[in-house]
């Protein structure tokens, strides 16, 4: 069923937990699909997802957003607010086309699936022939939509708090040494998606672990959470990736649509966040160089295009522009 929304241009549709088995997409034509995952909350997913979107709409690409978490709804509501800011500043900003799907409420389990599987499905298809790339963000819980997004990822993105609090999400560690004792049954699981990924379409999900609010280690403060991240990847196959610090800019940006690479102009916003925002920005742009997204290298280039042609179109020609056609 669809629910229009005027604000977020979202459609709501019917989904519950569980596992799937790989969804199948068309062909080599269809959208990059990045998911975002993590069964804890708290740990970033909904931000990076939005700064996401937006550096590709940013880069010329053409992108698509889908919001899985049928409580917080906090990417569709990132994408709402967005829409509203530009209307309030009267100014211009990349809006992702978006879709919320909602899980299915029913009696039974097995039906409840069966409407979520062919609910995704219409609505990846709605959208991965058009556009360049597709960002889901899913729920902080193990739920059968989120073993569905997984199947159908090319890239994984999967964010954690730089403490063993989060990455007891993804291992067990010594608690003497720190050293890695097990997988945890999450890893295990995304281990199997990925065996039956590759069985299936013959490749494989890029798999990245996401350190974020990470602090600087010293020598009286040693590094084990990045050395615990070390063994875990060489032992199940994922990379992983200083994330974003903790910046006040992030929290309060988030509320108003807008990213660290929007450019907000003069206003209490803008002021308040004058030091931090470069900072921000490298880290951000930092990010996206390492996540090795297969970015679309014409739409880039339309894109630098427009946004010269904007910066230079209140400028008067000089004469000898207008005489050799500059």
């Amino acid at each position: 069923m669809v629910d229009s929304r005027s604000d977020a241009d979202s459609r709501s549709m019917p989904a519950e937990a569980g596992k799937a088995a790989p969804v199948k997409r068309a062909d080599a034509t269809s959208a990059h699909v990045i998911v975002l995952a993590n069964e804890k909350g708290g740990t970033g997913k909904s931000t990076i997802a939005g700064h996401i979107a937006v550096a590709l709409l940013k880069s010329g690409q053409r992108v698509a957003t889908i919001d899985l978490d049928p409580t917080k709804r906090t990417l569709t509501h990132f994408v709402a607010d967005r829409r509203a800011w530009a209307r309030h500043r009267g100014i211009e900003l990349e809006i992702p086309d978006h879709i919320c799907i909602a899980e299915a409420k029913g009696a039974r389990r097995d039906l409840d699936e069966d409407t979520d599987r062919d609910t995704l499905i219409r609505g990846v298809s709605a959208v991965e022939h058009d556009h360049d790339f597709l960002v889901i963000d899913t729920p902080p819980a193990d739920s059968y939509l989120m073993w569905l997004a997984l199947g159908m990822a090319d890239t994984l993105v999967m964010p954690l708090n730089d403490s063993f609090v989060d990455f007891d999400a993804l291992g067990v560690v010594d608690p003497v040494g720190y050293g890695l004792i097990e997988p945890s049954a999450y890893t295990r699981m995304i281990c199997d998606e990925r065996h039956a990924r590759r069985k299936f379409k013959h490749d494989d999900i890029d798999w990245i672990a996401l350190r974020n609010r990470f602090a600087n280690a010293s020598p009286s403060r040693p590094d084990r959470v990045a050395k615990a991240l070390d063994e875990l990847a060489l032992h199940v196959g994922f990379r992983w990736l200083d994330g974003l610090s903790e910046r006040a800019i992030y929290r309060e940006f988030m509320p108003h649509g807008l990213t660290v690479l929007d450019e907000i102009g003069d206003g209490p916003l803008g002021e308040r966040h004058k030091r931090s925002l470069e900072g921000a920005r490298q880290e951000m742009q930092s990010l996206m160089d390492t996540l090795n997204l297969p970015i679309n290298e014409k739409g880039r280039q339309h894109w630098a295009a427009r946004a010269e042609w904007f910066a230079t179109r209140d400028k008067r020609l000089k004469l000898d522009e207008v005489v050799n056609g500059a």
